[in-house]
């Protein structure tokens, strides 16, 4: 029998159920209709930020990540993913996300991220910009901030990239227009790239020690917490 390394969960899950009936130009208009969640959002994530930066020093003096802090910042990167899974992110379902920080086990995108008993302090000072370089720069391709410059030779006009996320999103969204249906790899490939992205945010805010792994997660949900690859025709082990 050959035995693969484990692969262990990683502390941030992120999950969507795949509507199988979705509108064919609902999606047209779902930036209207959240409105007002851009807008609480846009003060949430104003809040996220403070928040970690006390949660930061919170870490180096003790170790810990205030459990109040935490459980508010998992709150806004839940609430965020069900809004990116209704619209742009992902155009998964067409419920119309809570306006709620809670977990809402009913509906289709569900976030969460384990609670670290004690994290490293120094690791609390580096991680968050050397260690996490080369995970920022997948990510700026996927969301397209890798893609954001300023062009003289246009007469100095900034220009901006949705990344692949977003052009695979919108693909999405013209097959459901003209064929009523969404290619299933590339909704598994989206998902597996706001997985990565999730991962990265959590990491980037000091949520885990656990470094993002550099692999493409697809499908509506986790791998399961271990891989164990047999042999063909490999004699399974005896009970004991």
């Amino acid at each position: 029998m050959t035995t693969a390394p484990p692969r262990h969960a990683y502390p941030l899950r992120i999950e969507g159920d795949l509507s199988p009936h979705l509108s064919r130009w609902l999606w047209l208009v779902k930036w209207v209709l959240l409105i007002p969640h851009f807008v609480l959002l846009f003060f949430l994530w104003i809040a996220f930020v403070a928040l970690t930066v006390v949660a930061f020093f919170a870490i180096l003096f003790t170790g810990r990540y205030p459990r109040g802090i935490f459980d508010f910042n998992v709150g806004v990167m839940r609430w965020s993913w069900r809004v990116g899974y209704y619209s742009y992110g992902a155009l998964g379902t067409d419920a119309y996300p809570p306006f709620s920080l809670a977990d809402a086990a009913d509906y289709p995108a569900r976030l969460s991220v384990d609670y670290p008993q004690q994290l490293s302090r120094g690791l609390a000072l580096i991680k968050w910009w050397l260690l996490a370089l080369p995970q920022y720069l997948i990510v700026g391709v996927f969301t397209g901030g890798a893609f954001a410059g300023y062009n003289e030779a246009s007469g100095g006009n900034w220009w901006y990239s949705s990344g692949l996320i977003g052009l695979l999103v919108c693909i999405a969204g013209i097959a459901l227009l003209f064929a009523d249906r969404y290619p299933r790899g590339l909704y598994d490939f989206v998902m597996g790239m706001n997985r990565w992205c999730f991962r990265v945010g959590a990491y980037a805010a000091l949520m885990t020690d656990r470094y993002p792994p550099f692999r493409m997660d697809m499908g509506d949900h986790e791998p399961p917490p271990a891989d164990v690859v047999t042999t063909a025709g490999a004699d399974p082990l005896p009970a004991s």
